[in-house]
């Protein structure tokens, strides 16, 4: 399966992201609706999330799903000021690698990129939410797009699900942009709270010399989400379409390592094996893990980059494949019974 990243049709040129990437829906899975109203909120039933109709001067335009139709683990929610100049896309959706702060971090890489070298991060910490101090990454960006815009973003790790919050508006307007996020952020409703994840807003620095560094034991096979281990840059991997990092605990020698490749949960995985003597390849998408071979030691910058591109024949097909359906079923195919 090529693991090229295609961009997805944007939801409008203010906010100027992707809808969550596509991911296939396990067939036998019961089918969730997206989104219930409820009073004046509107609920995500699998992920137990509820958002406000209307919060910081916005209102609700329209919700649906992103991808997968019926499966109900990718789902966005679009909501405008009422002349519209201001919009904002609440998504709810189901990574099989869910972390907030990796979110957090592909977003702010995508925001840069996309908006251009005027744009400034003026605040990126972690916020109070649903009750829970510390449960939410807050982002802000002004002088974006040349000084035109304003945006910001808020993330939300709860269970098995992200939340993730963008508004956008222009740069004179930004009173408004900011109370429409903190609106959005203070009303969102989880049926369970103690689901919410601590997070953190994090930056990676390059590794530190690994003469210094400790061998690999067997509390390193996998890398945890969401703070599990404090990561720094391994090495950086150049294609055609941007540079991505090669992540790995700090202060491990030769241990798991991931790549995240975007910003919506697309994850590389290059876990220990239990041996502890080569690394197996996993990769991450929304209700999806595909699992592929195993490597002797963990391959090369070039080899990562054709990985990326779809390129590499190694990963032309993956051994097996684990769906993840809204309502917790996990379904797992192996190559032999895709063949049969």
């Amino acid at each position: 399966m090529p693991v090229r990243l295609h961009a997805l049709p944007m939801i409008s040129a203010v906010l100027a992201l992707t809808l969550p990437a596509a991911a296939r829906a396990d067939e036998t899975a019961l089918v969730q609706e997206a989104w219930t109203a409820t009073g004046d909120m509107l609920r995500a039933g699998a992920a137990g999330i509820s958002a406000p109709q209307q919060a910081g001067g916005l209102s609700l335009s329209k919700s649906g799903e992103a991808s997968n139709g019926g499966s109900g683990i990718d789902n966005y929610a679009q909501y405008l000021s009422q002349d519209g100049a201001i919009q904002a896309t609440l998504y709810i959706y189901l990574p099989s690698y869910a972390d907030a702060s990796l979110a957090a971090y592909m977003t702010d890489k995508a925001i840069m990129s996309r908006f251009g070298a005027k744009t400034r991060r003026t605040a990126y910490d972690t916020v109070r939410v649903g009750g829970r101090d510390g449960g939410a990454i807050r982002a802000v960006y002004e002088d974006a797009a040349d000084g035109a815009l304003t945006t910001a973003a808020a993330f939300v790790h709860a269970g098995r699900w992200l939340a993730k919050i963008r508004v956008t508006g222009p740069a004179e307007r930004q009173r408004e942009v900011l109370a429409g996020l903190d609106g959005m952020l203070s009303s969102l409703r989880f049926d369970d709270a103690a689901s919410i994840h601590s997070t953190r807003a994090v930056s990676y620095a390059d590794c530190a010399d690994s003469a210094s560094a400790r061998a690999a034991g067997a509390d390193d096979l996998a890398l945890k989400p969401e703070g599990g281990a404090a990561l720094c840059v391994r090495s950086r991997i150049e294609t055609a379409d941007g540079s991505y990092e090669m992540l790995q605990a700090q202060g491990v020698k030769d241990g798991p390592v991931i790549i995240p490749a975007d910003d919506m949960g697309t994850v590389l995985a290059f876990d220990r094996t239990a041996s502890g003597r080569g690394y197996r390849l996993s990769i991450h998408s929304v209700g999806r893990t595909d699992f592929y071979g195993t490597y002797a030691r963990l391959p090369g910058a070039q080899q990562i980059a054709a990985m990326l591109n779809g390129k590499d024949p190694q990963i032309a097909q993956a051994s097996s494949t684990a769906d993840y359906a809204a309502n917790g079923k996990v379904t797992v195919r192996h190559a032999q019974d895709k063949a049969n």
